[in-house]
């Protein structure tokens, strides 16, 4: 999930990277202000560290995952982040939707790091 959303940021595809937050995108950020935000990023790499157990509650599954992200900008430099994303989906409950069954990313919670 995490290398999908780096793969369409990478391609240019911000509508395919924006929804993998959900069918209406990141929560609080349009796909404009999305895309705005990596208009200088020529490109990333994710490179994704051990996953943990995944956890339940309130009808959903989450993942955490653990990431160091490094990305270059049009001008060459180099910025590199570390944190997490969570990944979540709903259980088959009754009533859910195809939206809500897909996993799709929640939070995240990166921080800068030093470049390398």
């Amino acid at each position: 999930m995490v290398r999908r959303y780096y793969a369409a940021i990478d391609a240019r595809d911000f509508g395919t990277a924006w929804t993998q937050w959900g069918d209406d995108g990141k929560p609080g950020q349009t796909l404009k202000a999305f895309e705005d935000g990596f208009a200088h990023t020529r490109s990333t790499r994710a490179t994704i560290g051990t996953l943990g157990p995944s956890e339940g509650a309130a009808g959903s599954i989450y993942q955490t995952v653990p990431v160091t992200v490094e990305a270059i900008g049009d001008d060459g430099a180099a910025q590199r982040f570390t944190g997490t994303y969570t990944v979540r989906h709903v259980n088959d409950v009754s009533g859910a939707s195809a939206s809500q069954l897909r996993w799709h990313l929640d939070p995240a919670q990166l921080r800068p790091a030093a470049a390398r």
